[in-house]
């Protein structure tokens, strides 16, 4: 259940650079062969433009009614950064009067086969599912503007930020608070991290936006009076828009916005650079706080190993290895397996040669509980195993009474009100701490730092598991995230922020609003991952074979170990068509890979854009798994989960015999597989005493 392993902290920080930006021009020409029809008519067929790198601009062509060969000939411009991934997004719709718009098709194409200063048309076709064809014309172009400062990784790409501060112009205003009417003033930045903002107006009205620098947006503003149902239909009646590009850095511009029937408003607008600094640790390398515990821990595990080898010499820090234990989870049983296999560890001598412990699901609920004490792995282990079986083997009844139900209820009520989006998987977890615990822990994982400051234990790492909300399969797509008490993060691409600010709010690598740290208790929730699943997953899972599972996940592996090779080529999502098909067909699709129960948080990596040669980034990756040998395979054949196991993944309730089995099962796994675990500590010890050789030596 737990292998020991080594690992090595890689080192590539983020790098800063200046690089110009680039004029793509797009002319969508004609469409053929559309075969579709309304009922009493042919197609009235549009095509809308995005690029998701450039936001806030989407592009929309005229409608051309009743045609299966429309003929637009528009052309439409982004202003684009040629150090990111851009894929242009066409979509082709079929307008209707009566009902929503019909999505057709959609066309991503990937811009970097567009050579600067060459004209490049390109044929969309269905073939071989079809006849339709979308003809259109790309021109890249370099501007004249000055270069924008990129901070990157290779893999992701922070862009340079504006700061837009709009606020009342009291002098120039006729509007006062005084005012029978109050005014109410909605501010537009699309693309901006804000988006909207609305407020009554005041003495005090101020309003700030957070957009990339190299933007081409526009600042929308109208105001009304609160007696007023809905906003002016007549946008010069009412309606000011401001180009972010006429506003001059540093300098203050006021502008006046027209209205009907009210007293005039006049706003200043003055835009300034962000900070350049990044919120985000935006690299490969571990953090400063990571590398300091390395160093202190070292120094217990070379005298740990000296002593369970019995070397007849203290060891240097570059040749202490590192060493790691990895925990699967699989909830109560998991959580008890793992006291074992620490508790076996523990009286080998071998805990203290340990340097990682990383877990997930149940095992994590172990390790959460373990570093509530700072000096855990130096106590014995036989309290807190005595404390898990006590709450496991009670009855589960009180967890659900009235009282306890209120309190989760007033705790979730509190946890919206601070800013935190509320899900099903948050009252899954105050019901975990009541039974894991029956009291409220207020615990933080940052806190967990004062178990590393003398390097006494190792450093634990929790893992989740980030998935798409709908439409893909848990194995179609999953990203691992880790949680330690320094930083969270994802090790895919090489970004993270400190502990304490997860679930806070980020746009382009930088912090916007600060939310208070968690309780422990709901980041356990989103360990479990058990509720991230969707009725596709759980469909499978019932009906599947283990030989099935095995060759279904070989077989996902493989796709994603030959991905990498054609994201080189310039074809790549070339011509991608995509068709919804019927309402009944994507609901019905909806249903199976939709996720009800799932927890999210706020996305730190947002706004963030993956750099054009992400893929050849030797430190990205889309997958991390090592294949068993046909010898290990025998070792996990445990019935764990068959109908009559009391270790079903389900239950939360163990009989005292139950919990002394597994424990005592776990302890002898691990101490009847010492000499194995010492010959691989020795083996790690010569590779890395090899490679801190001199290269002379070596040869």
């Amino acid at each position: 259940m737990e292998r020991l392993t080594t690992r090595g902290p890689p080192d590539h920080p983020h790098q800063e650079e200046a690089s110009a930006c680039w004029r793509l021009t797009v002319r969508v020409l004609e469409a053929r062969n559309l075969g579709w029809t309304d009922l009493l008519s042919e197609a009235d067929p549009y095509v809308t433009l995005e690029l998701p790198t450039v936001p806030g601009t989407k592009f929309k062509t005229k409608t051309i009614t009743n045609s299966c060969h429309p003929v637009w000939n528009e052309t439409f411009s982004f202003l684009i950064q040629s150090q990111v991934k851009n894929v242009l997004e066409l979509n082709v719709y079929d307008e209707d009067s009566v009902t929503e718009d019909d999505a057709c098709f959609k066309v991503l194409y990937d811009i970097s086969e567009v050579l600067p200063g060459q004209l490049l048309r390109k044929t969309f076709s269905l073939r071989p599912q079809g006849q339709e064809e979308l003809d259109v014309e790309f021109k890249l172009e370099k501007t004249s503007d000055s270069p924008e400062n990129l901070i990157t990784n290779n893999v992701l790409v922070a862009r340079e930020l504006s700061c837009l501060d709009v606020c009342l112009d009291r002098a120039g205003s006729t509007a006062t608070v005084t005012d029978q009417d109050k005014l109410e003033l909605e501010l537009v930045l699309k693309g901006s991290y804000e988006d909207t903002q609305t407020s009554v107006l005041g003495p005090a009205s101020a309003f700030r936006f957070h957009y990339m620098a190299a933007q081409e947006g526009k600042l929308s503003a109208r105001v009304r009076s609160s007696s007023s149902n809905s906003w002016s239909s007549d946008e010069s009646a009412g309606h000011l828009t401001v180009p972010l590009r006429s506003l001059a850095v540093g300098k203050e511009v006021t502008f006046h916005v027209p209205t009907t029937n009210t007293p005039g408003v006049r706003l200043q607008l003055k835009t300034e650079g962000c900070p350049k600094e990044l919120d985000v640790h935006l690299g490969f390398d571990l953090c400063a706080e990571e590398k300091a515990f390395l160093s202190r821990r070292k120094q217990v595990v070379a005298k740990a190993l000296k002593h369970v080898l019995q070397l007849d010499r203290d060891l240097q820090e570059d040749e202490v290895p590192i060493v790691g234990i990895m925990a699967t989870g699989g909830g109560a049983r998991a959580m008890t397996a793992l006291y074992g296999h620490l508790l076996a560890l523990q009286k080998l001598g071998l805990l203290d040669c340990v340097t990682y412990i990383s877990g997930i699901s149940g095992s994590t609920w172990t390790m959460a509980h373990l570093y509530g004490d700072p000096e855990w792995s130096q106590k014995d282990l036989e309290g807190p195993i005595k404390y898990a079986r006590e709450h496991l083997v009670k009855s589960k009844m009180e967890v659900f009474s009235p009282e306890r139900l209120a309190s989760y209820h007033q705790e979730l009520e509190l946890r919206a009100q601070q800013g935190y989006p509320t899900t099903f998987v948050d009252l899954w977890a105050l019901v975990l701490e009541s039974m894991l615990h029956n009291q409220v822990m207020d615990q933080k994982l940052s806190e967990q730092k004062t178990a590393l400051e003398q390097g006494q234990n190792p450093l634990p790492l929790y893992l989740s598991l980030n998935v798409k909300e709908n439409n893909l399969e848990t194995f179609d797509f999953k990203e691992w995230v880790e949680f330690s008490p320094y930083e969270v993060g994802f090790l895919k691409y090489g970004a993270f922020v400190p502990s304490e600010l997860f679930g806070s709010e980020f746009f382009m690598g930088q912090l916007m609003r600060k939310l208070p740290e968690s309780r422990i208790c709901f980041l356990e929730g989103i360990w479990s991952n058990i509720l991230s699943l969707n009725l596709l997953d759980v469909w499978y899972d019932l009906l599947s074979s283990e030989d099935t599972r095995k060759q279904h996940l070989k077989d996902k592996i493989r796709n994603l170990e030959e991905s990498p090779a054609s994201l080189k080529t310039s074809s790549w999502l070339e011509a991608s068509w995509l068709q919804p098909g019927t309402a009944l067909a994507k609901a019905f699709k909806g249903l199976l890979t939709g996720r009800p129960f799932h927890q999210h948080s706020c996305n730190f990596l947002r706004g963030l854009q993956l750099h054009r040669n992400y893929y050849s980034q030797k430190d990205f990756s889309t997958w991390a798994g090592v294949q068993r040998s046909p010898a290990e395979l025998p070792v996990g054949q445990v019935d764990l989960t068959g109908t009559n196991s009391p270790y079903s993944l389900f239950n939360m309730t163990y009989k005292e015999e139950d919990f002394d089995h597994l424990l005592q099962l776990s302890d002898y796994n691990v101490r009847n597989s010492q000499g194995a675990i010492l010959q691989a500590l020795r083996t790690a010890m010569k590779h890395r005493a090899l490679g801190a050789r001199p290269r002379a030596a070596q040869n």
